[in-house]
């Protein structure tokens, strides 16, 4: 697993070059492709074609047809912001890893319950940030967090410092690639 994965939003399918390539450019080879788009599922397969070195998440999803579409596509990992038992169950028997969003001991103990050790934490800042993931791995050793939402430069380090954080998720990656693209 990369340290970081971007959160990237595709308007449009011309726009997925130049952020992939961006985000290489910043060694970067990581993109969580949001499925918040009419055109998610065409962007995923481009990127998965284009960009073989990289891996290339969907974002967003929220339900099992969104995760067999993604799939299909070429998605290699599936984020969702909460817990989807039945994209759980299309990730599990496609051997892909699925990262949903849980904030809750509750949440954490359902995912626990359908095998999943890693989970995305968002919002991070909304839900009590680096304090509250210390304060969530006591009961869940075994658990590690993707904060993502209100994490940036000025408290990434933080959170990487922390040893039950796998990666940080975030769209600050790809606004700070391009901005260094076009400069």
């Amino acid at each position: 697993m990369e340290k970081f994965i971007p959160v990237v939003v595709i308007k449009e399918l011309s726009e997925t070059d130049k952020i992939l390539t961006a985000l290489k450019n910043n060694n970067i080879n990581c993109a969580e492709i949001t499925f918040r788009t009419a055109c998610a599922a065409e962007a995923i397969a481009h990127a998965a074609k284009n960009y073989p070195d990289m891996e290339i998440g969907a974002g967003t999803v929220i339900n099992a047809e969104q995760c067999e579409k993604a799939l299909a596509a070429g998605a290699t990992f599936i984020v969702s912001p909460g817990l989807s038992p039945d994209v759980a169950k299309i990730c599990k028997e496609k051997n892909v890893p699925y990262y949903p969003g849980c904030v809750t001991p509750t949440e954490i103990m359902a995912a626990l319950e359908l095998g999943i050790t890693i989970v995305k934490f968002f919002p991070a800042n909304v839900y009590g940030g680096l304090k509250a993931l210390k304060a969530l791995s006591a009961p869940f050793p075994q658990v590690k967090f993707i904060p993502t939402g209100g994490v940036d430069r000025s408290n990434i380090d933080e959170f990487l410092s922390f040893d039950k954080v796998a990666a940080i998720g975030g769209s600050f990656f790809v606004k700070e690639s391009l901005d260094k693209m076009e400069v």
